[in-house]
């Protein structure tokens, strides 16, 4: 009598076929189901230095909220306060204001429209650019548009992340356009429409609407689109390579801004009498 391969037991006399190699209890076996695989969520990772970004700008609004200034319309005073632009002090001995200025709002519509922008474009940059290239690129353009803001309107009050982010937009349409990115060209061209459309909608609308700071808007654009350009044909060379080009690019663009600074401040400096007239006619 035949003999089951597996366990050795005696087969039924009718068994027949392939399946007759097997006792039943063997074929009941081996139909059981393995266990299933435990189910793998892949998350993608938040872009850290957006997220940080977004945190610093939150928390400034959040604790000027919090020490009265309005969510809605801060004063004037409120924003100078917090680090805002105001050229007859920023010319005046406090060029720090060209830094903070990017992390002060004018309301929390203001900055909930900024953050959303930010949070859209550096998802792109971040995935482009090595993370401290992307930082300097966004402080330097943020820099580079409250200098611009400054020179164009040295009385005005100046605040909000809008410079910095249409530098992130600048540097990344530089960086598509003129780097051999591993990205497929319908992909690539669809997205640099995307963001041309972003910027050229943004500046026409900032061309009409009321208390816009377009200076602002064009210098970081520039500084961004000339960042961009610097590094794209760079973006997936040797890590060494754009570390030194980095430090080579940046203290470039620091001696630019330095520069700058005193151009303006020699253009405009004649602001700075205004903030000493105040402070004599202040009781």
């Amino acid at each position: 009598m035949a003999t089951c391969i597996r366990c050795g037991r005696e087969l039924p006399t009718s068994s027949f076929g392939n399946a007759s190699d097997t006792c039943p209890e063997c074929r009941a076996a081996s139909a059981v189901m393995s266990p299933p695989q435990p189910r793998v969520i892949v998350r993608r990772q938040r872009p850290p230095v957006t997220s940080a970004l977004i945190a610093v700008n939150a928390a400034v609004f959040g604790a000027m909220t919090l020490t009265g200034a309005s969510a809605v319309e801060p004063a004037i005073p409120q924003l100078v306060r917090w680090g805002a632009t105001w050229g007859p002090l920023t010319l005046g001995g406090e060029p720090w204001r060209l830094l903070t200025s990017n992390y002060v709002h004018i309301g929390i519509i203001h900055i909930v429209l900024n953050m959303w922008c930010l949070w859209n474009l550096g998802n792109l940059a971040e995935r482009i650019f090595d993370p401290w290239t992307y930082f300097l690129s966004y402080t330097v353009s943020g820099i580079a548009g409250s200098l611009a803001s400054t020179w164009w309107h040295p009385l005005g009050v100046g605040a909000g992340a809008s410079g910095a982010i249409f530098g992130v937009a600048g540097m990344s349409i530089a960086a598509l356009y003129l780097g051999h990115l591993p990205i497929p060209k319908q992909a690539m061209q669809a997205t640099l429409k995307s963001l041309v459309m972003f910027a050229i909608y943004n500046l026409a609308f900032g061309a009409v609407g009321a208390g816009i700071d377009n200076s602002a808007h064009l210098g970081g654009l520039g500084a961004g689109l000339i960042l961009g350009a610097a590094f794209a044909r760079h973006l997936t060379g040797p890590a060494e390579g754009r570390k030194s080009l980095r430090l080579w690019v940046f203290a470039i663009a620091c001696l630019l801004l330095l520069a700058g600074t005193t151009y303006v401040k020699h253009t405009n400096g004649s602001v700075v009498q205004f903030r000493d007239a105040l402070r004599q006619n202040q009781p």
